[in-house]
């Protein structure tokens, strides 16, 4: 895999992020795409950098809600329940802090740089969310929702072993079901 191609694609996706899109529209999607959902732990994130927001949605949602917290290099993501108090983290997150209660999340709402419509995420080039997909996955069934502006999708996104599929993306213009 040639790693100049995925940053030139991160980069390309990245400026078309920072022309923003319909927030309320993305809002509106995200509730509906988590209302099969209600009452299963959901894991979300603090948006940064121009992300979008999924906050809003995360506020109505009946159930647990927690977010990740970076814990050291190479290592998955830990989940801590959100419950109001964070703290910043590494590479300019914020989570809660370190005594918050750690719950496993059955729905990830995760942020992202690019996305296809295979289902292919380009997040930021750490590999937090594909080890963290896969340590969860293999101890049962969880959903992976990515988030993000239409004007962000990439045609192709080249694949790795180690990259986690999204389950579907919620963006200002609808729900996108992955195809293979």
């Amino acid at each position: 895999m040639d790693p100049g191609l995925k940053a030139a694609l991160r980069q390309a996706a990245l400026e078309a992020r920072a022309a923003g899109g319909d927030d309320a529209a993305l809002t509106r999607h995200l509730i509906a795409a988590l209302a099969p959902y209600r009452g299963q732990v959901l894991a979300g994130y603090w948006p940064m950098r121009g992300e979008a927001d999924p906050r809003p949605a995360m506020a109505g949602h009946d159930g647990p809600v927690c977010l990740p917290a970076v814990i050291g290099p190479a290592r998955p993501l830990e989940f801590r329940a959100h419950g109001g108090r964070l703290e910043p983290g590494r590479f300019g997150t914020s989570h809660p802090p370190a005594d918050s209660p750690l719950l496993r999340p059955q729905v990830l709402i995760v942020p992202l740089a690019g996305f296809d419509r295979a289902g292919h995420r380009l997040g930021y080039g750490g590999g937090f969310y594909d080890r963290t997909l896969e340590s969860l996955r293999a101890g049962g069934p969880v959903t992976a929702i990515g988030l993000a502006y239409a004007a962000q999708e990439i045609r192709a996104i080249p694949a790795e072993p180690t990259d986690q599929p999204l389950d579907l993306i919620v963006t200002d213009q609808g729900v996108i079901l992955p195809q293979a």
